[in-house]
């Protein structure tokens, strides 16, 4: 076995192909997410034994640290994050509605903060080194029309990443990020559920197309793992192109 990870979301499209990824590579893994039935259904197709599952809300400080104190109950500690809680929230700024502004920050930033802050507690209480992942957006590296929310949130999440990275590199705790185009997931269904909206987002890209979980999850298996033991306070774009060229 590699270790224990921690995956947050894991019931959503994302969670759920980075925790396949990490349990086929030998990890044993905690699940997290909102909903227990969520959860039991990932579960029930990940391999190996060993498995915890720990339903909170990670977006609130309680929720976030009951996790670890779950895990740590249970005599199993992480080493590996892979936050994969966030959801999208578009429209012009000064269309967006309070609720759904505060809705976007805390699933994208306020989460990612939380529980990052319960995961390296629990390092440096064991003493332990670690690695983080956390989840951005190309939105947040270059001006897309009605991503203001998002942008603003994924932003944070970046510099997030950079200082947490700076500050626990000392102990042995790598923080990085992916930042990702749009992705098949059930997330983003509202743009890709019609042909129209799913070819007008493909086309967007240089390299054309929509971005498979799988794609994203192998790069964010990899960042915690041993071969990128050197990688820390860097966001891995994962685009076509899109924010670079």
């Amino acid at each position: 076995m590699k270790g224990v990870a921690l995956v947050t979301g894991a019931s959503g499209g994302l969670g759920q192909a980075v925790a396949c990824r990490l349990a086929a590579e030998g990890w044993s893994l905690i699940l997290s997410g909102r909903e227990a039935v969520g959860l039991d259904r990932v579960l029930s197709k990940l391999v190996g034994g060993g498995h915890l599952v720990v339903v909170a809300d990670c977006s609130t400080v309680a929720g976030a640290r009951q996790i670890l104190d779950v895990a740590k109950a249970s005599q199993i500690r992480p080493t590996a994050l892979a936050h994969c809680v966030g959801n999208i929230r578009l429209g012009a700024v000064h269309r967006m509605s309070e609720t759904d502004f505060d809705e976007c920050l805390s699933a994208n930033l306020v989460s990612a903060f939380h529980t990052l802050a319960a995961f390296v507690g629990a390092l440096r209480e064991a003493n332990s080194p670690g690695a983080a992942v956390l989840v951005s957006s190309a939105a947040a590296r270059i001006g897309t029309p009605n991503h203001e929310a998002v942008a603003a949130a994924k932003a944070g999440v970046e510099g997030l990443v950079r200082g947490a990275a700076a500050t626990y590199a000392a102990n042995g705790i790598r923080v990085n990020a992916v930042a990702p185009g749009i992705m098949d997931t059930p997330a983003a269904s509202r743009i890709l559920g019609s042909s129209a909206g799913r070819e007008a987002a493909a086309r967007q890209y240089p390299l054309p197309g929509i971005g498979a979980p799988d794609e994203l999850a192998e790069l964010m298996v990899w960042l915690l793992s041993a071969q990128a033991a050197r990688v820390t306070g860097q966001v891995w774009s994962l685009d076509g192109g899109f924010s670079a060229i």
